[in-house]
């Protein structure tokens, strides 16, 4: 076969399901973007020149354009729909009426991209399992139960009987993320536009880590039997057990259970602000209790289950935590905001590799930026809502030379705990959740209880020391009932 019929076979099979893998053709799907976004401003003034109102055309290239972003974004998956995920957060730095069309587009990516085909997910079962891989079922349901960025997720019957999840990554999901990464690492020089003092390069390496983290299914199955074994038999959670592992599949225990997604869209805010709040307490908790930290908390990858737990799957972003400097990090900056004020806020950012001896820092204006954050340890009860995670991503995005964030550099060895919290914010405002947050915070993080305790002595007001002093083992009792579908 010609080289040129080989290359127009491959792309034929991109076509059909699984991630394009050609450097050619991803790229050209991501140069699409901005081509078309020109193209529909072109077409849009136009419009406009024509007397069609300005507002409803600027609406519908937005819409077209947040769709068409979608689109490609998950047809590449890989790194590209992981990236549209993130991205997915910091749209909340637009306006609401502006940032609507591109909410809802970006959303599709956290539960669905193009389908893989039965006949590809079959040769991938036959290359793991032998061509005799149907024995090892009683059913194999050939449509796709759910999509991750890497492969997605059909429903089985194993053949004793369990009903289970089959995880399949997509063929040519390593060969994609591999080229999505080295056109990001190409544009790690636009990083000092948004963070001047940043380390682009180190960055892009961590970040490049974390992904290629979620290409190696046995890792993912030993963090999942890791999360499996903490939580067995909690009153709070369930994490499904791996029946087996093999190459490019993982097969656990089915979770019947209803998406959060659903919950978002249409749950009682009684149950938002439940279901909120456990999101957050298996975050704040997968460290001290694992040694792994969950690393992608986002709608996608928890259900309601029917006795009212909160369900969790995809174990692919888990990183080994806390790093050693990780623990002081956390105390300093907690105490610095709680008990001190600008200079020990420089001296902070100093310490910890956030400044260098050069560079100066208008701390003043930093501690008022994260005031909002010291805001979720102050107050017995707080809520986190769109509006709330809007103004403090503006704060961080806003380009103006005077803008404090902007000062300062990031220690690389922070990526996945940032790129998690951000995504637990994300999560939480959408649900718009109010709860008991200090709380839940302070039971498992010994580094903020010290502070607190500290910062309540200090002021001589109460810090709700009951909650400062809660054990680990502790597991309150749940006051609401679950949501029905």
């Amino acid at each position: 076969m010609s080289s040129r019929r080989s290359g127009a076979r491959r792309d034929r099979l991109d076509v059909g399901g699984n991630p394009p893998a050609r450097k050619m053709i991803r790229t050209a799907k991501l140069a699409s973007l901005p081509l078309a976004f020109t193209g529909r401003r072109i077409a849009g003034a136009s419009k406009r020149a024509l007397g069609r109102p300005a507002d409803e055309v600027d609406r519908e290239i937005q819409r077209r354009t947040a769709e068409h972003m979608a689109e490609v974004l998950g047809e590449l998956k890989g790194c590209a729909a992981k990236l549209g995920q993130i991205l997915g957060i910091y749209e909340l730095a637009l306006p609401a009426d502006l940032a609507q069309p591109y909410r809802v587009a970006l959303s599709r990516l956290q539960d669905s991209a193009p389908p893989m085909l039965p006949g590809t997910v079959h040769a991938v079962l036959a290359e793991t399992f032998g061509p005799d891989w149907r024995g090892r079922f009683r059913e194999f349901d050939d449509r796709r139960a759910a999509a991750a960025t890497i492969g997605q997720v059909h429903r089985a019957v194993w053949h004793d009987g369990r009903a289970v999840a089959v995880k399949v990554m997509y063929p040519g999901a390593r060969a994609a993320i591999d080229s999505d990464l080295r056109q990001l690492r190409g544009l790690s020089w636009l990083a000092p536009v948004f963070a001047p003092h940043a380390d682009g390069s180190a960055v892009m390496d961590e970040f490049a880590e974390c992904v290629r983290a979620e290409l190696d299914f046995a890792a993912e199955a030993r963090n999942q039997r890791r999360f499996a074994e903490v939580y067995a038999d909690d009153p709070d959670f369930r994490v499904p057990r791996v029946v087996t592992q093999r190459g490019d599949v993982i097969v656990s225990e089915w979770l019947d259970g209803i998406p959060l997604s659903r919950v978002i869209a249409s749950g009682a805010q009684a149950e938002r602000d439940r279901v909120g709040m456990l999101a957050i307490r298996f975050f704040w908790s997968s460290a001290p209790r694992s040694g792994l930290l969950y690393g992608d908390p986002h709608p996608g990858n928890f259900r309601v289950l029917p006795d009212g737990r909160l369900g969790v799957v995809d174990f692919g972003a888990c990183s080994p935590w806390p790093p050693p400097q990780f623990p002081a990090l956390v105390h300093d900056l907690a105490d610095a905001l709680m008990n001190g004020g600008p200079a020990e806020l420089d001296a902070f950012a100093r310490r910890h590799g956030f400044l260098d001896g050069q560079r100066g820092l208008d701390s003043a204006a930093l501690a008022a930026k994260l005031l909002p954050f010291t805001e979720i340890l102050r107050a017995e009860t707080f809520r986190v809502d769109i509006d709330w995670l809007r103004e403090r991503t503006r704060d961080a995005m806003s380009p103006k030379l005077s803008n404090a964030y902007r000062q300062l550099g990031a220690p690389a060895y922070l990526m996945p705990f940032h790129r998690a919290l951000v995504t637990l914010f994300g999560l939480v405002a959408q649900l718009g959740t109010t709860g008991p947050m200090r709380a839940e915070i302070l039971r498992w993080s010994p580094e903020f209880r010290a502070v607190m305790e500290r910062h309540g002595s200090q002021t001589g007001q109460p810090t709700d020391l009951a909650a400062v002093r809660l054990r680990r083992a502790d597991r309150p009792p749940r006051s609401l009932s679950p949501q029905g579908s």
